[in-house]
Protein backbone atom coordinates (compact mmCIF):
# COMPACT_ATOMS: atom_id res chain seq x y z
CA UNK A 1 0.00 0.00 0.00
CA UNK A 2 0.81 3.47 -0.46
CA UNK A 3 2.04 5.70 1.82
CA UNK A 4 -0.76 8.93 2.26
CA UNK A 5 0.84 12.48 1.27
CA UNK A 6 2.52 14.29 4.26
CA UNK A 7 -0.98 17.05 3.83
CA UNK A 8 -4.13 15.47 2.17
CA UNK A 9 -6.61 17.34 -0.12
CA UNK A 10 -10.05 17.40 1.16
CA UNK A 11 -13.27 19.09 -0.15
CA UNK A 12 -15.99 20.61 2.32
CA UNK A 13 -19.27 19.72 1.53
CA UNK A 14 -21.42 20.95 -1.45
CA UNK A 15 -20.95 20.88 -4.77
CA UNK A 16 -23.09 23.15 -7.63
CA UNK A 17 -26.32 21.14 -8.58
CA UNK A 18 -25.84 19.68 -11.57
CA UNK A 19 -28.76 21.76 -14.11
CA UNK A 20 -30.14 18.22 -14.99
CA UNK A 21 -30.75 17.23 -11.75
CA UNK A 22 -32.43 20.53 -10.80
CA UNK A 23 -34.13 20.46 -14.14
CA UNK A 24 -35.86 16.57 -12.90
CA UNK A 25 -35.23 15.96 -9.63
CA UNK A 26 -35.82 12.26 -8.76
CA UNK A 27 -34.26 9.57 -6.48
CA UNK A 28 -32.46 8.00 -8.81
CA UNK A 29 -31.01 11.36 -10.73
CA UNK A 30 -29.73 12.29 -7.25
CA UNK A 31 -28.07 8.55 -7.12
CA UNK A 32 -26.20 9.29 -10.57
CA UNK A 33 -25.13 12.59 -9.53
CA UNK A 34 -23.93 12.07 -6.37
CA UNK A 35 -21.57 9.34 -8.54
CA UNK A 36 -20.67 12.07 -10.46
CA UNK A 37 -19.19 13.83 -7.58
CA UNK A 38 -17.37 11.23 -6.01
CA UNK A 39 -15.70 10.95 -9.79
CA UNK A 40 -14.91 14.24 -10.29
CA UNK A 41 -13.56 14.39 -7.14
CA UNK A 42 -11.62 11.11 -6.90
CA UNK A 43 -10.20 11.77 -10.94
CA UNK A 44 -8.98 14.72 -9.63
CA UNK A 45 -7.06 12.85 -6.59
CA UNK A 46 -8.82 14.31 -4.22
CA UNK A 47 -7.68 12.06 -0.66
CA UNK A 48 -10.80 12.45 0.83
CA UNK A 49 -14.07 13.50 -1.06
CA UNK A 50 -17.39 14.52 0.15
CA UNK A 51 -21.00 13.82 -1.09
CA UNK A 52 -21.79 17.37 -2.39
CA UNK A 53 -24.63 17.28 -0.20
CA UNK A 54 -27.40 17.14 -3.02
CA UNK A 55 -29.91 15.49 -0.91
CA UNK A 56 -30.06 19.05 0.81
CA UNK A 57 -30.35 21.05 -2.26
CA UNK A 58 -33.82 23.85 -1.66
CA UNK A 59 -34.62 25.89 -4.24
CA UNK A 60 -36.50 27.88 -1.44
CA UNK A 61 -33.38 28.51 0.77
CA UNK A 62 -30.26 30.03 -2.04
CA UNK A 63 -28.46 31.31 0.66
CA UNK A 64 -27.94 28.34 3.18
CA UNK A 65 -28.64 26.01 0.24
CA UNK A 66 -30.77 23.69 3.15
CA UNK A 67 -28.05 23.15 5.62
CA UNK A 68 -30.89 24.89 8.34
CA UNK A 69 -34.06 23.65 6.93
CA UNK A 70 -32.58 19.92 6.12
CA UNK A 71 -31.84 19.33 9.48
CA UNK A 72 -35.08 20.97 11.33
CA UNK A 73 -37.88 20.50 9.46
CA UNK A 74 -38.42 16.94 9.69
CA UNK A 75 -37.63 17.21 13.81
CA UNK A 76 -40.32 16.89 16.19
CA UNK A 77 -40.89 19.68 18.64
CA UNK A 78 -40.41 22.26 15.75
CA UNK A 79 -43.19 23.91 13.81
CA UNK A 80 -41.49 25.73 10.21
CA UNK A 81 -44.99 27.36 9.43
CA UNK A 82 -43.44 30.65 10.88
CA UNK A 83 -46.04 33.49 10.95
CA UNK A 84 -45.92 37.55 12.18
CA UNK A 85 -45.71 37.20 15.75
CA UNK A 86 -43.46 34.66 15.63
CA UNK A 87 -41.42 36.39 13.00
CA UNK A 88 -41.10 39.77 15.40
CA UNK A 89 -39.80 37.90 18.48
CA UNK A 90 -36.85 36.55 16.23
CA UNK A 91 -36.21 39.99 15.13
CA UNK A 92 -36.09 41.08 18.75
CA UNK A 93 -33.95 38.61 19.69
CA UNK A 94 -30.65 39.83 17.49
CA UNK A 95 -29.27 36.50 17.54
CA UNK A 96 -28.66 36.25 13.77
CA UNK A 97 -28.29 39.78 12.00
CA UNK A 98 -27.52 38.28 8.34
CA UNK A 99 -31.18 36.23 8.70
CA UNK A 100 -34.39 38.01 9.45
CA UNK A 101 -36.55 34.78 9.29
CA UNK A 102 -36.80 32.00 12.00
CA UNK A 103 -36.30 28.79 10.33
CA UNK A 104 -38.85 27.31 13.36
CA UNK A 105 -40.63 27.69 16.59
CA UNK A 106 -40.34 24.90 19.18
CA UNK A 107 -43.46 24.37 20.48
CA UNK A 108 -42.28 20.95 22.20
CA UNK A 109 -39.27 18.00 23.39
CA UNK A 110 -36.89 18.06 19.96
CA UNK A 111 -36.93 14.67 18.49
CA UNK A 112 -35.42 13.06 15.41
CA UNK A 113 -39.14 12.83 14.02
CA UNK A 114 -38.41 12.38 10.22
CA UNK A 115 -34.94 13.29 10.19
CA UNK A 116 -32.63 10.37 8.83
CA UNK A 117 -29.51 10.80 8.08
CA UNK A 118 -28.21 7.29 7.66
CA UNK A 119 -30.35 6.77 4.94
CA UNK A 120 -28.29 9.32 2.64
CA UNK A 121 -25.21 8.37 4.50
CA UNK A 122 -25.86 4.80 3.23
CA UNK A 123 -26.88 6.51 -0.30
CA UNK A 124 -23.40 8.10 -0.38
CA UNK A 125 -21.51 5.18 0.58
CA UNK A 126 -22.75 3.07 -2.16
CA UNK A 127 -21.82 4.85 -4.45
CA UNK A 128 -18.65 6.53 -3.21
CA UNK A 129 -16.06 4.28 -4.59
CA UNK A 130 -13.38 4.37 -1.47
CA UNK A 131 -13.66 6.22 1.94
CA UNK A 132 -15.45 9.59 1.99
CA UNK A 133 -16.37 12.43 4.76
CA UNK A 134 -19.90 13.33 5.40
CA UNK A 135 -21.23 16.77 6.73
CA UNK A 136 -23.94 17.98 9.04
CA UNK A 137 -24.46 21.61 10.32
CA UNK A 138 -23.28 22.31 14.05
CA UNK A 139 -26.52 22.36 16.86
CA UNK A 140 -25.07 25.79 18.04
CA UNK A 141 -26.02 27.30 14.21
CA UNK A 142 -29.35 25.58 14.14
CA UNK A 143 -29.91 26.93 17.41
CA UNK A 144 -29.31 30.25 16.63
CA UNK A 145 -32.04 30.14 13.54
CA UNK A 146 -34.91 28.92 16.44
CA UNK A 147 -37.25 30.72 18.05
CA UNK A 148 -37.85 29.04 21.12
CA UNK A 149 -41.55 28.44 22.88
CA UNK A 150 -40.82 25.86 25.05
CA UNK A 151 -37.18 25.06 26.54
CA UNK A 152 -36.73 28.69 27.91
CA UNK A 153 -33.20 28.67 28.31
CA UNK A 154 -31.05 28.21 24.73
CA UNK A 155 -28.27 25.93 26.73
CA UNK A 156 -31.36 23.40 27.08
CA UNK A 157 -32.77 23.80 23.60
CA UNK A 158 -28.66 23.74 22.06
CA UNK A 159 -28.00 20.43 24.11
CA UNK A 160 -31.27 19.24 23.03
CA UNK A 161 -30.40 19.27 19.88
CA UNK A 162 -26.82 17.98 20.39
CA UNK A 163 -28.60 15.18 21.75
CA UNK A 164 -30.98 14.32 18.84
CA UNK A 165 -27.93 14.71 16.48
CA UNK A 166 -25.45 12.58 18.19
CA UNK A 167 -28.32 9.59 18.20
CA UNK A 168 -28.31 10.38 13.95
CA UNK A 169 -24.64 10.20 13.32
CA UNK A 170 -23.81 7.04 15.73
CA UNK A 171 -22.71 4.25 13.15
CA UNK A 172 -22.81 6.15 9.78
CA UNK A 173 -20.79 4.71 7.08
CA UNK A 174 -18.14 7.20 6.40
CA UNK A 175 -14.79 7.49 7.15
CA UNK A 176 -14.64 11.18 8.31
CA UNK A 177 -17.80 12.62 10.24
CA UNK A 178 -17.38 16.96 10.07
CA UNK A 179 -19.79 19.42 11.59
CA UNK A 180 -20.17 22.89 10.04
CA UNK A 181 -20.33 25.56 11.79
CA UNK A 182 -20.48 29.49 10.32
CA UNK A 183 -22.23 31.03 13.34
CA UNK A 184 -19.55 30.98 16.37
CA UNK A 185 -16.69 32.48 14.72
CA UNK A 186 -18.95 35.94 15.16
CA UNK A 187 -20.18 34.69 18.39
CA UNK A 188 -16.63 33.85 20.47
CA UNK A 189 -18.18 34.53 24.00
CA UNK A 190 -20.43 31.40 23.09
CA UNK A 191 -17.11 29.12 22.51
CA UNK A 192 -17.36 27.12 25.58
CA UNK A 193 -20.86 26.44 24.92
CA UNK A 194 -20.78 25.50 21.62
CA UNK A 195 -17.79 23.30 22.16
CA UNK A 196 -20.02 21.32 24.63
CA UNK A 197 -22.95 21.00 22.11
CA UNK A 198 -20.74 20.10 19.46
CA UNK A 199 -18.36 17.54 21.41
CA UNK A 200 -21.26 15.76 22.23
CA UNK A 201 -22.41 14.86 18.62
CA UNK A 202 -18.55 14.53 17.95
CA UNK A 203 -18.23 11.83 20.62
CA UNK A 204 -20.96 9.57 18.99
CA UNK A 205 -19.07 9.25 16.17
CA UNK A 206 -16.10 6.83 15.90
CA UNK A 207 -14.53 7.41 12.63
CA UNK A 208 -12.23 10.35 12.15
CA UNK A 209 -13.75 13.68 13.65
CA UNK A 210 -13.97 17.27 11.72
CA UNK A 211 -15.15 20.56 12.18
CA UNK A 212 -14.98 23.28 9.85
CA UNK A 213 -15.42 26.54 10.46
CA UNK A 214 -15.69 29.75 8.01
CA UNK A 215 -16.95 33.25 8.52
CA UNK A 216 -20.31 32.26 6.39
CA UNK A 217 -20.60 32.75 2.08
CA UNK A 218 -23.84 34.48 1.74
CA UNK A 219 -23.31 34.93 -2.02
CA UNK A 220 -19.65 35.65 -1.97
CA UNK A 221 -19.85 37.53 0.95
CA UNK A 222 -18.35 37.00 4.17
CA UNK A 223 -21.32 37.66 7.36
CA UNK A 224 -19.20 37.13 10.38
CA UNK A 225 -16.79 39.78 11.95
CA UNK A 226 -13.97 38.32 13.87
CA UNK A 227 -10.73 36.60 13.87
CA UNK A 228 -8.96 33.45 14.59
CA UNK A 229 -7.00 34.42 17.51
CA UNK A 230 -10.80 35.02 19.98
CA UNK A 231 -11.27 31.15 18.89
CA UNK A 232 -8.16 29.23 20.05
CA UNK A 233 -9.58 28.40 23.27
CA UNK A 234 -12.84 27.21 21.74
CA UNK A 235 -10.58 25.32 19.29
CA UNK A 236 -8.74 23.68 21.68
CA UNK A 237 -11.68 22.03 23.06
CA UNK A 238 -12.81 20.15 20.24
CA UNK A 239 -13.07 16.47 20.58
CA UNK A 240 -11.37 16.60 17.12
CA UNK A 241 -8.96 15.07 14.80
CA UNK A 242 -8.21 18.04 12.54
CA UNK A 243 -9.88 21.26 12.07
CA UNK A 244 -10.77 22.14 8.55
CA UNK A 245 -10.30 26.35 8.62
CA UNK A 246 -11.38 29.27 6.31
CA UNK A 247 -8.14 30.88 5.64
CA UNK A 248 -7.63 31.64 1.63
CA UNK A 249 -10.40 34.71 2.25
CA UNK A 250 -8.81 35.43 5.32
CA UNK A 251 -5.81 38.10 5.92
CA UNK A 252 -2.24 36.37 6.10
CA UNK A 253 -1.74 37.40 9.41
CA UNK A 254 -4.28 34.91 10.73
CA UNK A 255 -1.95 32.58 10.69
CA UNK A 256 -0.12 33.46 13.76
CA UNK A 257 -3.08 32.71 15.87
CA UNK A 258 -2.75 28.60 14.65
CA UNK A 259 0.16 28.13 16.48
CA UNK A 260 -1.83 28.43 19.98
CA UNK A 261 -4.23 25.56 18.67
CA UNK A 262 -3.30 22.01 20.43
CA UNK A 263 -0.46 20.03 18.41
CA UNK A 264 -3.22 16.95 18.96
CA UNK A 265 -5.32 18.74 16.42
CA UNK A 266 -4.17 18.88 12.56
CA UNK A 267 -4.85 22.02 11.33
CA UNK A 268 -6.74 21.97 8.04
CA UNK A 269 -6.34 25.27 6.06
CA UNK A 270 -8.31 26.75 3.58
CA UNK A 271 -6.58 27.86 -0.11
CA UNK A 272 -8.56 27.81 -2.09
CA UNK A 273 -10.99 31.10 -2.42
CA UNK A 274 -14.52 30.28 -2.99
CA UNK A 275 -16.12 33.62 -2.75
CA UNK A 276 -14.13 34.33 -5.97
CA UNK A 277 -14.73 32.85 -9.73
CA UNK A 278 -10.91 33.09 -10.48
CA UNK A 279 -9.32 30.01 -10.73
CA UNK A 280 -5.81 29.49 -8.37
CA UNK A 281 -2.71 28.21 -9.87
CA UNK A 282 -1.03 25.25 -8.57
CA UNK A 283 2.05 27.63 -7.92
CA UNK A 284 -0.52 29.83 -5.83
CA UNK A 285 -2.15 27.42 -3.67
CA UNK A 286 1.50 26.10 -3.16
CA UNK A 287 2.61 29.12 -1.67
CA UNK A 288 -0.82 29.85 0.39
CA UNK A 289 0.55 26.30 1.68
CA UNK A 290 3.96 27.52 2.32
CA UNK A 291 3.15 30.78 4.29
CA UNK A 292 1.02 29.16 6.96
CA UNK A 293 3.31 26.33 7.52
CA UNK A 294 5.87 28.79 7.87
CA UNK A 295 4.46 30.76 10.58
CA UNK A 296 3.12 27.24 12.31
CA UNK A 297 5.72 25.04 12.07
CA UNK A 298 6.60 21.28 10.41
CA UNK A 299 3.94 18.69 10.65
CA UNK A 300 1.02 20.78 12.14
CA UNK A 301 -1.00 21.37 8.47
CA UNK A 302 -2.52 17.71 7.60
CA UNK A 303 -4.92 18.84 5.80
CA UNK A 304 -5.58 21.55 2.48
CA UNK A 305 -8.99 22.29 1.10
CA UNK A 306 -11.41 25.24 -0.42
CA UNK A 307 -12.46 27.79 2.41
CA UNK A 308 -16.06 26.39 2.09
CA UNK A 309 -18.37 24.50 0.27
CA UNK A 310 -19.00 25.13 -3.83
CA UNK A 311 -22.34 25.18 -4.45
CA UNK A 312 -22.47 29.00 -5.18
CA UNK A 313 -20.14 28.20 -8.27
CA UNK A 314 -20.39 26.69 -11.60
CA UNK A 315 -19.63 23.33 -12.20
CA UNK A 316 -16.76 24.01 -14.32
CA UNK A 317 -15.39 26.66 -11.55
CA UNK A 318 -15.60 24.05 -9.02
CA UNK A 319 -14.19 21.38 -11.06
CA UNK A 320 -10.90 23.37 -11.82
CA UNK A 321 -10.35 24.60 -8.21
CA UNK A 322 -10.90 20.93 -7.41
CA UNK A 323 -7.92 19.79 -9.82
CA UNK A 324 -5.62 22.99 -8.55
CA UNK A 325 -5.95 22.13 -4.98
CA UNK A 326 -3.96 19.04 -5.77
CA UNK A 327 -1.99 19.80 -8.25
CA UNK A 328 -0.63 23.17 -5.39
CA UNK A 329 -0.55 20.34 -2.86
CA UNK A 330 1.14 17.98 -4.84
CA UNK A 331 3.88 21.08 -6.20
CA UNK A 332 4.16 21.71 -2.56
CA UNK A 333 5.43 18.64 -1.20
CA UNK A 334 7.60 18.14 -4.45
CA UNK A 335 9.52 21.08 -2.96
CA UNK A 336 10.18 19.91 0.59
Amino acid sequence: MPLEPAILTTTVGSYPIPDWLAALPSEQGRLDATRVVFGIQRAAGIDLPTDGELYRFDVNHPETNGMIEYFLRPMAGVRTAVGRSDHEAFARLQTMQFRRKAAGVVEGLLAEGSLNLLADCELAASVAGGPFKFTVTSPYMLARTLLDRYYGKFEHLLMSLAGVLAQQVAGLPCDCLQIDEANIPGNPTDGPLAAAAINRVLDSFKGRRAVHLCFGNYGGQTVQRGEWRALTVFLNQLHVDHLVLEMAHRSESEAEALKEVDPRIKLGIGVVDVKVNRIETPEEIACRIERVAAVTGPGRIGWVHPDCGFWMLKRSVADAKIAALVKGRDLYLGSK
